[in-house]
Order: C-alpha cells, then structure tokens, then sequence
C-alpha cells in the first residue's frame, strides 16, 4: 500500500466522532420510531438494545482494524492491506457504489421535504437548480481545505443533536408509563426481523473512519472515536424510543410519515412539529456534508494504490491539502444519480453491499492479527477471536435475509467487478510487455 503524501493530519478525537455520529444519526431516526413500533410495540427498546450489541460487535472489528491501517480510505484500505488488490477492488466499489445511492437518495428526501413547503421545488428546474447548489457548495466546502468540511460537519453534528435532546429533555413530562409496559418478550424471530430493519440504521462507521489519513494518533483516536459514537447513538436511539412510545402509546405505528414530528406536536404545541421536520431537514443536510467529505477519499485512495489506473484521481491539491479531483468526480456522479432517479433501480445493490463491506472488515481483523507486520501500540479487542467470529455470524445471519432478486443483483455486480478489475489487469500488463 502507498502512503499519503500531502494530506493534512487535523482530525481529532471530537472531530471524528462528530464524523461519525453525524452519518450514523440520518434521517431513519425521525422515521424509525413508528416502524420498530409497528412491530414490537412497547418492547420496542429491547430491538435497540440487541441491534446495538451486535453493531457495537462489527464496530470493535472497524476499531481493531483501523488502528493498524492507518491510511486514507477506511474500510477499502483495511480490506486491501489484509487480502491484496482483488479485494480492495471490490471492496473499495462496494463502499462508493453504496454510498453514491444514499446520497442520491438522502438528497431527493431533503428537496422533496422542502418541495413539500415550496412546491416550485417538486421538479423541473428548480429541483435540478437546488440539487446542483446542494452538491457543489459541498463540493466547495470540503475543496478549499480538511478544516472547513470537518468543521462544516462538527456544526451539523451539534444542530442535528439539538432538536433530539430537546425533545427527550421536555418529553418524559408527557410520557405515560402505562405506554412503555409489556407483557411478553418479543420472539426471538420478531426480534430478528425488526433488528434486520434496525441495523441500517446504525451504518455509518465505515463512512465516517475513511479520513484514517488525516487523524492525530489513529491508533488511540479511531478506537475511542468508534467508541463515543456507538455509545451516544445508542443512548440517542433508545431515548428518543422510549419518549416517542411513552407520549404516543399504541398510536405510534400509525405515524409513519413523521413520528418524532407528531410527538413534539403533543410535548410543545404545532411549533414542535415544525420544529422536528426543520430538524429533520438539518439532519439529512448533515448527512449529506460528512459523506461528500468521507466518500471522496476512498475513490482517492483506489487511485493512490493504482487499483484504478486514473492517475488525477490521487492528486492532492497543493494550496488546500485536499484530493480535489476525486471530491468533484464523486459529487458529479452523485448528482448526476440524483437528478435522473436511475439510483431506484440499482437500490436493491447498496442495501446489501454494506454487509459485504462489513463482512470484508471482520475478516481483515483475522488477517491482520496472523500478518507478520508489528502492529505495536495498536488496539486489540479483547477475548481472542470471539467478537470477531460473533461479528461474522451476524454479518452472514443478515446477509441470509435478504431476497433472492438482492442475492442474485450483488452477485451479478461482484461478477462485473471481477471481469472490469481483471481486464484492467491484462492490459496493464500487455503496456508493460
């Protein structure tokens, strides 16, 4: 693996765990109240608890991991160093093909809030007009330097945080407690379809540790950063549960649309509901300035390590320290993505390509620990193999839950994948002859 040259080392413990919580903390949470409700109920907070132990699980395996590859690119760097170019391929396409589809989606779910005050923004020119300032002022931001796209998400980390705690300090007022009993412990079976659904919405680790490169002692800042971010978004996460379910009782599940919003109606009047969808607003905004910030630099990174022959992709801007040219090319792709709505279509491959990627990272932590390179002064789990083995059998119990039609479309993309990288192989070699 090449090291980086030219990044700026400015992310600190605070920083990269306002990176990652402020990706993992999207818009799910102002849906996800009335979903897990829909199917658990008063004992919804249990689904919480056992998905956030099994992340946390995965999440150790990114920690371990990621203090001993220390380079830009996050899990296509660890993936890559482990088990060589093929995998790194294939890993580092997962992430950016996954990522690229959320932020096509997460944008048309802020244009089409805001289209729902304004409609001049429901489509047309307008919408196009608003998408392009969305992606190329953040294309600006994260250009001009590490410090401005770091700060920008540090900001939106803050903003997006307020709303929720607001609305957990002033809502256990209006929490009945008749509302948060249950009877019966949900099925084991129950349990695990609601944690399938649940899991989503604890991604973002593996986006918000890309900027390995650029952190101040990785190999103490990246596992407590996991750690903090873990901890606070499940503490965020059952909260906000347990105020929703105490303040709405059995009537949560019939407010899909906007649970959070219809429970700050109840706590602070019609102001509480304007007051949740702004902050939902501000949420995907947020969401949408740390990946343009993260995704960028695993393209950066496939170009570093000539996994992909385009050289400009590496470069690094002399004046802001930045890769430049692979935070425009991700941003154009992206926006392209969003304006057409071709994104649909290829869904069905993102919400599976995660799991791929995580199962990639916990394989890694085997790999790594058996590598003859000294990892001294690096973080270890504890317990010998089992966290990582646990990590594995639960990556491969969600994998085992998906459809047939997204078992058939992942397959069909790692084969695709397997013949682009190998005729890139060919013909490079064929140059060199």
């Amino acid at each position: 693996m090449i090291k980086d040259k030219g990044l700026k080392i400015k992310v600190g413990v605070f920083g990269l765990s306002a990176n990652i919580i402020n990706i993992i903390i999207g818009s799910g949470i102002f849906v996800l109240p009335a979903i897990v409700a829909s199917y658990l109920g008063a004992s919804s907070i249990i689904a919480y608890l056992f998905c956030g132990l099994l992340m946390a699980t995965i999440m150790l395996c990114f920690a371990e991991a990621g203090s001993k590859v220390t380079n830009t690119g996050g899990p296509y760097t660890y993936i890559e160093t482990a088990f060589g170019d093929y995998a790194g391929f294939v890993g580092g396409f997962f992430a950016v093909g996954s990522n690229l589809f959320a932020d096509a989606a997460v944008s048309n779910a802020l244009v089409n809030v805001i289209a729902s005050a304004y409609p001049i923004f429901e489509n047309g020119l307008p919408r196009i007009l608003f998408l392009f300032i969305l992606f190329y002022g953040l294309v600006y931001i994260n250009v001009i330097g590490l410090k401005q796209g770091i700060g920008l998400v540090k900001f939106n980390t803050i903003i997006k945080l307020i709303p929720l705690i607001l609305l957990i300090a002033f809502g256990f007022k209006d929490v009945s407690l008749s509302n948060l009993y249950f009877h019966d412990l949900p099925s084991f079976k129950t349990l695990g379809e609601t944690s399938l659904i649940l899991f989503f919405a604890f991604q973002g680790c593996e986006t918000g540790i890309i900027v390995g490169g650029e952190v101040v002692n990785p190999k103490r800042t990246i596992p407590r950063a996991i750690l903090i971010s873990i901890t606070t978004v499940m503490v965020v996460y059952i909260l906000i549960q347990t105020v929703s379910q105490g303040v709405l009782g059995d009537a949560l599940p019939n407010f899909t649309a906007a649970p959070l919003a219809e429970t700050a109606k109840v706590i602070f009047g019609n102001f509480g509901y304007l007051f949740l969808i702004i902050g939902a607003v501000v949420s995907m905004f947020g969401y949408m300035s740390g990946t343009i910030l993260n995704s960028p630099r695993i393209v950066y990174a496939l170009a570093r390590d000539k996994v992909i022959p385009i050289a400009a992709l590496s470069r690094i801007h002399k004046s802001f320290a930045t890769p430049h040219i692979a935070i425009i090319v991700y941003a154009t792709i992206g926006f392209i993505l969003a304006i057409s709505g071709s994104f649909e279509q290829l869904a069905v491959i993102a919400s599976s390509s995660m799991l791929i990627l995580y199962l990639g990272v916990a394989l890694s932590v085997m790999k790594l620990r058996k590598s003859k390179k000294n990892y001294e002064g690096s973080f270890k789990i504890p317990g010998g193999w089992t966290i990582p083995i646990i990590a594995i059998v639960i990556i491969l119990y969600f994998l085992s839950s998906l459809s047939t039609h997204e078992m058939i479309g992942t397959g069909l993309f790692i084969v695709a994948l397997t013949l682009i990288f190998f005729a890139m192989k060919f013909l490079k070699r064929r140059r060199n002859d």
